[in-house]
């Protein structure tokens, strides 16, 4: 009897370890950065307001996005957001979506003296961005050929700023607040798409539905706009 009942016991930690999510992101703030210890942002709130609302254990850090986007393709209970969801991307995840619905645009330096008028032009021009972005995609699929590649959002910033690239694509929303704070300008559009969070394969349905509801309730009750207000950012009606 003992013996079944220190089994038992074993086994529990198990169980609930089996429930906790890992959530990967990035370095991309408002949306999700580092503050310290804290991790802090537009979509990691959402993202805590879902997991306290279905009851389930969860961490989230904070990573390349390269290697964020990886574990999410190969970890058993792991999610990385906030996940563009694509046609590519369509099959690779189960999806809890959107976190938002971004236009993704192309700007540059003030004075730098790039233009085009729409993405024919802005072809003939260095644009920047980073590793299994799906803005990398994008541009390839649109026939960019000249692209340097970053490891990071941060690092695609400092070159954009330091004149050793000529554009880089960044989420609308997150322009508004960016361009308050650094001499950078709108040049053209380059797509736009659903933010979510996108999960290993293996991931439980059931889970999945539940998220997927407290998220749909978020939006609802209008919390996913009022996060969206507390960091800078005003969503469209």
């Amino acid at each position: 009897m003992k013996k079944l009942l220190l089994l038992a016991c074993l086994a529990l930690p198990c169980a609930a370890h089996a429930q906790t999510i890992n959530f990967t992101t990035e370095d991309y703030a408002p949306f999700n950065y580092r503050e310290g210890k804290e991790i802090k942002g537009a979509t990691v709130e959402q993202v805590e307001k879902v997991m306290a609302a279905i009851g389930v254990d969860y961490a989230i850090e904070v990573l390349p996005w390269a290697r964020a986007f990886g574990l999410a393709r190969t970890a058993p209970m792991t999610c990385v957001f906030a996940t563009a969801h694509n046609s590519a991307r369509d099959p690779l995840f189960k999806w809890i979506e959107p976190l938002l619905i971004d236009r993704n645009i192309l700007i540059t330096r003030k004075g730098s003296g790039v233009t085009a008028g729409n993405l024919d032009e802005a072809k003939k021009y260095t644009i920047g961005t980073q590793r299994e972005d799906y803005t990398e995609t994008i541009l390839k699929e649109k026939g960019f050929t000249k692209l340097d590649v970053a490891s990071d959002f941060n690092a695609t910033l400092r070159k954009l700023l330091s004149g050793r690239i000529d554009m880089m694509p960044i989420s609308e929303l997150y322009f508004d607040k960016l361009k308050a704070d650094q001499p950078v300008e709108m040049v053209t559009v380059l797509s736009a798409q659903p933010m979510g969070i996108a999960c290993e394969k293996s991931f439980p349905d059931d889970l999945r539905a539940k998220m997927q509801a407290a998220l749909d309730q978020l939006i609802a009750d209008g919390d996913q706009k009022e996060i969206f207000l507390k960091y800078g950012m005003n969503l469209p009606d």
